[in-house]
């Protein structure tokens, strides 16, 4: 059969009008923004179930219908925000500092080599330390206000972001720098439009780490020497053994780790738009 009637049997996608499916997606993850909210609101309902029936005890776990109750109450009495709002000023200063100079030192140990060699044993070493160990020395430091806090929370969040700045940096696509250089950019050109745009999923990516540990460091602060806050609050309930007042707390911390995850996935939607 020669190729020209080869060709005239061959089956016509355009004429069958047949779409060949696209697969080129890449792996890309869709969002799906009912499943969460689905299961939590299930598990909600199974605790409820559970502590109605007896299937759970009250001693163990409250109602949530209870937890929901004081909640309410400390709105309503304003406590709520007697007590968080110095929780978020503390997390916002600590987490600002040890996360500015985090993201900042590790993008000099990513790009000198004299930076790497001195600095990273000095982080490698700092790492592994409790920094809840740390709190009495930092108290003995900074006194027992909000200057302990402050630093107890900033270092908690430097470490982890350094070792994530630095790794994103060496994560760079090393033939996208060659690129950039067989076309004769500058050293600060590369840097600016290659290296730092390369590194900044791997950065935000440890930015969550970073502040879910600055959040768990907060309350671990605010139980030492402090009059208001969320873990004083969490402190103070549990002494007395409530456990709608102590679930309530726990529940406002949830919330604030939910809204700073959110934070960060908005920052990483605006920075990261470049991605297909």
């Amino acid at each position: 059969m020669s190729e020209a009637t080869a060709s005239r049997n061959a089956p016509d996608t355009a004429d069958t009008g047949k779409r060949v499916a696209f697969r080129g997606g890449g792996f890309a993850p869709t969002r799906k923004r009912w499943i969460g909210p689905l299961l939590f609101i299930l598990l909600i309902l199974l605790i409820e179930w559970g502590t109605r029936t007896g299937v759970i005890s009250n001693l163990t776990l409250p109602r949530p219908s209870d937890v929901l109750a004081t909640f309410v109450e400390l709105w309503d009495s304003g406590l709520l925000w007697k007590h968080l709002g110095p929780s978020l000023g503390r997390l916002a200063v600590g987490a600002t500092l040890g996360v500015g100079a985090g993201v900042a030192i590790g993008v000099l140990i990513g790009l000198f080599s004299y930076v790497r060699a001195g600095l990273t044993p000095l982080v490698a070493a700092i790492f592994p330390i409790p920094k809840i160990a740390l709190l009495p020395l930092f108290v003995i430091w900074f006194g027992i206000d909000e200057g302990s806090k402050y630093a107890l929370i900033a270092l908690g969040t430097f470490t982890p972001t350094v070792v994530a700045a630095y790794g994103a940096v060496d994560n760079v696509d090393r033939s996208l720098i060659r690129m950039g250089q067989s076309f004769n950019l500058s050293w600060f050109s590369i840097v600016r439009k290659i290296v730092l745009p390369g590194a900044m999923p791997g950065i935000l990516s440890g930015l969550r780490v970073s502040l879910a540990i600055g959040i768990i460091l907060l309350v671990a602060a605010e139980m030492l020497g402090a009059e208001y806050g969320v873990g004083a609050y969490i402190l103070e309930a549990g002494s007395l053994y409530d456990l709608e007042r102590l679930f309530a707390g726990v529940t406002i911390l949830s919330v604030l780790g939910v809204l700073v995850n959110a934070s960060v996935g908005a920052i990483e939607r605006r920075l990261l738009n470049w991605r297909v």
